[in-house]
């Protein structure tokens, strides 16, 4: 008789190691349920949907809001730079930074980790992000999937999706319906890079010996800005909101806008970071600088100019809002005034 030797392990698939991440993710996310006194959610993690319970919250006319993400290749540079315990802030971010945009709350978050050999050393720590990130934006991690999927992905490689849905009163969705002539525009300072341009950068420092500051500097996870765009449409002080991410400052900002409107932006308010004078330096354009990094300003909200100081107490000083632009009547959708100041 034949002896069968082949079997799932060994084609590269473990699936004890993945059974023994999920009761690490069950245990953590129990915690977390204890700490909130909630109940609600203990022992669901590991089991075939998620679920949540709406009830809790009293929303009148609600309306649910989803989008997902993922944080592009700076995972590529988490692998490189073997720091794997801030990605997963950034994949919630990415998420959750969006569905603020229309002034949805937070609820809860999924995952999605794709990976060619599962470390559970490794998977840990980026779970221990998206933990830290849903605790910052105040939402759930209800559920995800870790698949170990070898031959699509190398030994090393992984990849990361993240899902999360938030809930909103009809009647305080942020839209660019909302706006008006003469309504200001204002930019919330960014932390770095955030979550795009990443190919670029990838292709600056290629070859190249990077110091600890500036591996610091590029790895740092995206700013979420939540807790302070939550605070300003609970009170009904801003008219719309953009997440400036792939594509820039005007790509971004143009979304929030209505067609019959346009906008005059002034360059040269831009406080522009550190990180993207020194990506500036490598002969890249000012044009291309303003298409792919945010360049200082990681959200934008757009509002009438009586509420411009009521917003200030809602923010620290390191992200204060400051004015870059007006909602005006143009022939252009968009009047770009003065040039970035680097």
């Amino acid at each position: 008789m034949k002896k069968i030797v082949n079997n799932y392990k060994k084609s590269g698939v473990n699936i004890s190691l993945a059974n023994s991440l999920v009761k690490y993710i069950s245990n953590i996310s129990n915690k977390i349920v204890k700490k909130r006194k909630s109940s609600f959610n203990k022992d669901l993690i590991g089991g075939f949907g998620s679920l949540y319970d709406l009830s809790k919250h009293n929303i009148k006319d609600p309306v649910i809001v989803a989008c997902t993400d993922g944080v592009g290749t700076k995972i590529e540079l988490a692998n490189n730079f073997k720091k794997f315990d801030t990605i997963g802030i950034d994949l919630v971010a990415m998420c959750v930074n969006d569905l603020i945009v229309q002034g949805a709350q937070p609820l809860f978050f999924l995952d999605y980790i794709a990976v060619g050999k599962l470390d559970l050393k490794k998977t840990k720590k980026i779970l221990n992000g998206i933990f830290k990130g849903c605790n910052i934006s105040g939402c759930s991690l209800i559920g995800g999937e870790t698949a170990e999927m070898p031959g699509v992905y190398s030994k090393n490689k992984f990849d990361l999706a993240g899902f999360s849905v938030g809930i909103v009163s009809k009647k305080k969705i942020l839209s660019k319906k909302n706006v008006r002539k003469n309504d200001v525009i204002l930019a919330i300072p960014s932390n770095g890079i955030h979550s795009n341009g990443y190919s670029l950068v990838r292709s600056i420092i290629k070859n190249k010996r990077i110091n600890p500051n500036l591996k610091k500097e590029l790895i740092k996870p995206t700013k979420i800005y939540s807790n302070e765009i939550l605070n300003l449409t609970k009170r009904n002080l801003i008219h719309a909101a953009a997440h400036i991410t792939g594509g820039g400052l005007v790509e971004n900002l143009m979304r929030s806008i209505p067609s019959d409107l346009s906008i005059n932006i002034d360059l040269s308010k831009i406080k522009i970071n550190k990180i993207f004078k020194w990506i500036k330096n490598h002969n890249i354009s000012d044009n291309e600088m303003l298409n792919t990094f945010n360049c200082g300003i990681g959200f934008c909200i757009v509002l009438p100019k009586k509420n411009e100081y009521k917003i200030k107490k809602f923010f620290s000083k390191q992200y204060m809002p400051y004015k870059i632009g007006d909602v005006v009547k143009s022939k252009k959708p968009v009047n770009l005034i003065n040039f970035l100041e680097w």
